[in-house]
């Protein structure tokens, strides 16, 4: 493709923007009224044509050749080109023997993850509807890894996560009235950048600048400096990475003990406080959990933790807490303390203050909804009452048939023969990717629909090659966004690379479903009749909506959007008679008795400090923080550009303090072993001050590159550390991901460089 083209509309999960091709360059431009661009969308050229792309049907030798059946041969053998028909007849007959043998409930339809911000090419939805429409469904998973623990929390205690994360708090509100912002886990730019379904415009950066202006003062309570951006003028509380909840807890102390908290608002809006307020004074166990207790456990000082107690009644204060906290051990405590913190300072439900549960972690979060919703592909209904919490996806391959816990019940793991994954990678979201591997080599089938040979596709037996978004056309949209795109085709598929719609209804046929699937549509017809459901909306509120053919040439519609009203929150405050919360008691849970019932020791009916399950230890005695990546979102395109420009001698940068670096002779720019346990990662050391004592910060993403995959501790050389991380649920309550925190030696690495062969296709093996 050598010609140019004209600009054409897209939207991915990080941004608005448009493309064009120029002689043989795909060149990207953000929408221009977004007044904060995301620099992601540069990893979009470089992966057009990537080596890294998967161009052609492959099948596992190994599977091939021996049919199906548990291997531990998975992501070790050679893969066999095949024909488009050939691949396609394989993966249907396999997905009728298992479906004749074993039922649908012996299908697990995987596919998690951000895999396009379309609506129609969604993998999740096309993956889940070919089965259903199939097989009449498949074993699902519950939840996510990044909200795990306070989905299932927060409805216990004050409200689903759109009640309480979106329909809450604006950035508007901060803007205008938030006096103190407490952010546990900070509010970071990396992660306020992206939304599932597409950003349009970026106000996360300009609103802190102007609350900070205005005189608003945020407290980055938070093991690194930069979670919060410099325009907030943050102060930088560092804190022990998993001790958020003892730090809550005497701050609500001094308030309490000082007379400082709001007793009206307790009384009136909350249930289940005297109970609590026995275990915060110590009445039960003797041990009070004021500020001396909390400081020895945080590394603060008791003076500094009254000292912020006392700054804050009085004050329009706003508490939020990052995602990252629950995402460990116990990650359920602090997503419950922080909402008994605002209780206590009377503050839910004004205007810019009280709890937004994860303002800062997602640019959905802090911004008006829709008056419509963007129509999305129908999954159709399930019939399979089996699922797992996503987190728990080894567990399930490792131990089926085994009982496990959640959220007040008692499961069976599922005895899953085939998986179909579509979109997401498990190899970079989940943890202790050498247990992780064992549990796929239990599979009989493992078949992938993927656009680049992650080690997901590497460790399949049957890869289609499925297009990126700019090879298709797609409506992109999200409920808190107000701009609906028309995403236009701008490059034509890698090789044989098809659409996953394309791929499924070709299976769906050859299994004799094909009008189930595609309802007598192609997928420009679907996106007709997707878009018309969401006129047919704005039609019924008077608005003056575009047809199909007209929106498609216009690129954009902006949608209407609801007032910044505050949603149930703010309904509840102004009157808890008329407006409830949806809780047992209608009124803020400082305790829950339904939670209490459960007899979770891990979990108990109020907000608790529970010892940590990965203590540090003199073996491995730094903390590390797994967190989200800011040059690329998880582990997508991470051969673009951007990504690229991000590392360092071609690996993944960790962080850690000069404290730490010197005394193991670790220099700046040096190459550095990570490790534990579990096993080992190769990452570029950055030594800085940005980092607390005591911490080794490694983001998550880098695309797992093991020296040898089958090792029991094996040597990830391109820094993904969750060869490092551990595989347990949060609590019995949430099975939640604990991938965030992990304990780690570091040293420095004075062998060989290994080369990084990540984005290296696999070997293949022709049958000519």
């Amino acid at each position: 493709m050598t010609h140019a083209t004209d600009w054409l509309p897209h939207l991915a999960h990080w941004g608005a923007f448009s493309a064009r091709w120029q002689g043989d360059t795909l060149q990207v431009r953000p929408h221009p009224n977004d007044p904060d661009p995301n620099a992601l969308i540069d990893n979009l050229p470089a992966a057009i044509h990537h080596r890294a792309r998967v161009t052609q049907p492959m099948v596992r030798r190994g599977w091939l050749e021996r049919g199906p059946g548990p291997d531990s041969k998975r992501g070790l053998e050679e893969f066999v080109p095949l024909s488009w028909d050939e691949a396609l007849d394989l993966a249907a007959r396999e997905l009728k023997r298992v479906d004749e043998q074993h039922g649908a409930q012996a299908m697990f339809g995987g596919s998690y993850g951000w895999s396009s911000s379309g609506r129609f090419h969604h993998a999740q939805s096309q993956v889940h509807r070919f089965l259903n429409t199939t097989f009449g469904g498949y074993v699902r998973s519950v939840n996510t890894y990044s909200a795990g623990s306070s989905m299932v929390l927060l409805p216990h205690i004050l409200g689903g996560m759109e009640e309480v994360a979106r329909r809450n708090v604006t950035w508007t509100q901060v803007v205008e009235h938030t006096e103190v912002v407490l952010a546990f886990g900070g509010m970071a730019l990396r992660n306020t950048q992206v939304a599932s379904g597409g950003v349009s415009q970026h106000v996360e950066r300009s609103s802190m600048a102007a609350a900070a202006q205005r005189g608003c003062r945020f407290v980055n309570i938070s093991p690194l400096r930069d979670d919060l951006p410099v325009e907030a003028q943050a102060e930088w509380r560092a804190i022990k990475p998993g001790t958020d909840t003892a730090l809550m807890l005497a701050l609500v102390h001094t308030l309490v003990t000082e007379g400082l908290h709001d007793q009206a608002f307790l009384d009136r809006y909350c249930h289940g406080w005297p109970e609590f307020q026995r275990y915060l004074l110590g009445k039960r166990d003797q041990q009070p959990k004021d500020a001396r207790w909390a400081a020895a456990l945080c590394g603060w000082s008791a003076d500094a933790i009254v000292e912020l107690a006392r700054s804050l009644p009085g004050r329009r204060v706003l508490v939020t807490v990052a995602h990252s906290l629950q995402r460990a051990r116990h990650g359920e405590q602090p997503v419950w303390m922080a909402a008994v913190l605002a209780s206590v300072l009377g503050q839910i439900g004004l205007p810019g203050a009280g709890y937004n549960y994860a303002l800062g972690s997602l640019a959905h979060y802090g911004h008006r909804y829709n008056t419509v919703g963007v129509t999305a592909l129908p999954q159709g209904r399930n019939g399979v009452k089996a699922f797992i919490p996503v987190a728990r996806i080894a567990d399930m391959l490792l131990h089926p048939g085994e009982p496990f816990d959640y959220d007040g019940n008692r499961h069976t793991y599922p005895h899953i023969k085939l998986a179909y994954w579509a979109g997401g990678n498990p190899f970079h979201h989940h943890q202790d990717l050498r247990r992780l591997r064992e549990a796929f080599c239990q599979l009989d089938t493992f078949i992938v629909n993927e656009i680049a040979w992650t080690a997901t596709a590497r460790h399949a037996d049957i890869v289609f090659p499925s297009t990126m978004t700019l090879e298709r056309e797609d409506i992109g949209g999200t409920p808190t966004d107000p701009l609906l795109v028309a995403m236009h085709r701008v490059v034509p598929p890698a090789g044989q690379a098809r659409d996953d719609y394309d791929i499924f209804t070709a299976l769906a046929d050859r299994l004799g479903q094909r009008e189930a699937f595609t309802e007598g549509r192609d997928a420009r017809g679907w996106l007709r009749h997707l878009y018309e459901r969401t006129r047919a909306q704005l039609q019924e509120q008077g608005h003056d909506a575009p047809d199909f053919d007209t929106f498609w040439a216009q690129g954009e519609y902006r949608l209407p959007q609801q007032a910044d009203d505050g949603g149930v929150l703010r309904a509840f405050r102004t009157d808890p008679q008329a407006h409830p919360l949806k809780t047992p008691s209608g009124k803020i849970q400082i305790s829950s008795q339904r939670i209490a019932s459960f007899g979770y020791a891990d979990c108990p009916g109020h907000p608790t400090w529970l010892e940590p399950v990965d203590p540090l230890t003199r073996r491995h005695p730094l903390q590390l923080v797994a967190n989200q990546p800011a040059t690329r979102l998880h582990s997508q395109f991470d051969f673009g550009a951007h990504s690229a420009a991000g590392k360092r001698r071609e690996r993944e940068v960790c962080r850690l303090h000069p404290d730490d670096a010197q005394p193991r002779g670790i220099a700046d720019g040096d190459i550095v072993r990570l490790f534990n346990d579990r096993g080992a990662c190769l990452a570029c050391a950055q030594v800085t001050p940005d980092v607390m004592a005591g911490v080794v910060q490694l983001p998550t993403g880098a695309w797992y590159d093991p020296v040898d995959v089958s090792q029991t501790q094996p040597l990830c050389v391109h820094g993904n550390p969750n060869v490092l991380t551990l595989d347990i649920g949060t609590s019995s309550l949430a099975q939640g991901c604990s991938g965030q925190l992990a304990a780690v030696q570091v040293e420095r690495f004075d062998g060989p460089l290994p080369p990084i062969r990540a984005f290296d296709p696999p070997a293949v093996r022709s049958t000519a």
